[in-house]
């Protein structure tokens, strides 16, 4: 087995390709050095993560799975649940209660929706001399309007 580095800090290469591991210093015994402490992770510090893990610890004492969810939070997904589905059905039956002239506006409000579509779609085909043409005679009409007023 080939020994592989933990990390390339830990290790000094010789041109020949030799490979010697740094000590640290520390390790000598003497009392006047002060020895490295081990930092503190701020996320294993944090009271959320403690609180979490303690739970975690507390589910796992009882048998209970750790995909469960706790209490609050299932009820709260219901409700949010419940919420949404009351939303929609009130949403259907708007749209169900509509009374027949709001039927009639949105029918010919379709109705013009499609026609303007339509001309709009000729006047894509239509040669180009003719939108020409429509556009002078736009701006003739305007610069005639102002003159008049």
């Amino acid at each position: 087995l080939s020994f592989l580095p933990a990390s390339m800090y830990t290790e000094i290469q010789r041109p020949e390709g030799e490979n010697i591991l740094t000590h640290p210093d520390y390790i000598d015994g003497n009392p006047d050095l002060i020895k490295p402490k081990k930092l503190l992770n701020p996320v294993k510090a944090s009271k959320s993560h403690q609180e979490l893990h303690r739970e975690l610890l507390m589910n796992h004492k009882r048998g209970l799975s750790v995909e469960s969810k706790p209490e609050l939070q299932r009820v709260l997904e219901h409700r949010r649940r419940n919420q949404i589905i009351r939303q929609k059905k009130e949403e259907e039956e708007a749209k169900k209660l509509q009374s027949p002239f709001e039927k009639e506006l949105l029918k010919r409000h379709q109705r013009l929706d499609q026609l303007e579509k339509e001309q709009e779609k000729e006047e894509d085909h239509a040669p180009e001399f003719i939108k020409v043409k429509e556009n002078l005679r736009r701006t003739s009409t305007v610069t005639g309007d102002e003159k008049a007023a």
